[in-house]
Order: C-alpha cells, then structure tokens, then sequence
C-alpha cells in the first residue's frame, strides 16, 4: 500500500494548455476522418484518427494529470503481479458453481412468478 500523502495543488496554465491541445488533436483526428471523407481512402482516414488519438494521449502524458496517471498504471501492474490467479481447473469448477447457481435461483423465481399468476388470477376472478 502506497504511504505518501498527495498533496493537493491547482491545475497550472501549462497543463490547462496542453489539456486543450490534446483536445483538439483528438478533434482535428476526427475531423479529418469526416473532412476527407471520398478523398482519402478509408485506410489513410481512420490512420489520421489513430494519429490524432495518438499523439493527444502524448501530450496528456505531459501534464500534470498524465504523470499521475502513469504513475497510477505502474503501481496497478505492480499490484497485479501480487495476484494470485486461479488455475484452469479452479476457474472451470467455480464457473460451473456459477452457472447451477444461476438456474437455481432462476427456477425460485420462476416458481414465485407462477404462484403470483395464479393468485392474481384468484382474486380477480378469471
């Protein structure tokens, strides 16, 4: 478990910027896509649409946000390795469990809703 204490600070002008650019990379990707629609063959579109994608994530990295987020994602890899995951038989067996429970609880239901019919039926007289 992570000890430090995080210490609050406002967004700078810097990261407000480059949160703006990374925006309109985004815009500009997708923009082009429909801007060059019957121009560019479809290929060469969805790639300025990757590019734009591509290169907002980059500048987001920079900011302020961007290196806590990756900073997030390398104590999640670090936090998965930890983890102890099941075996094939383990997962097959547990899955089973899941799936009789599910039909279990379905015919319960079922049962109820047949009971409710029935007695709705009775008291309205048909």
């Amino acid at each position: 478990m992570n000890s430090r204490v995080e210490q609050s600070r406002g967004t700078s002008s810097g990261d407000i910027v480059k949160y703006a650019l990374a925006l309109l990379l985004v815009i500009g990707g997708v923009f082009a896509f429909y801007w060059f629609d019957g121009q560019w063959p479809a290929p060469a579109r969805v790639l300025a649409v990757a590019a734009g994608v591509i290169a907002g994530a980059v500048v987001f990295l920079t900011s302020g946000k961007g290196v806590q987020t990756r900073e997030f994602l390398s104590e999640t890899r670090f936090e998965l390795r930890k983890v102890v995951w099941p075996t094939r038989q383990e997962a097959v067996r547990m899955t089973w469990v899941v799936i009789i429970a599910v039909i279990i609880i379905a015919l319960i239901l079922a049962g109820f809703d047949t009971v409710i019919q029935w007695l709705l039926r009775l008291f309205l007289g048909q």
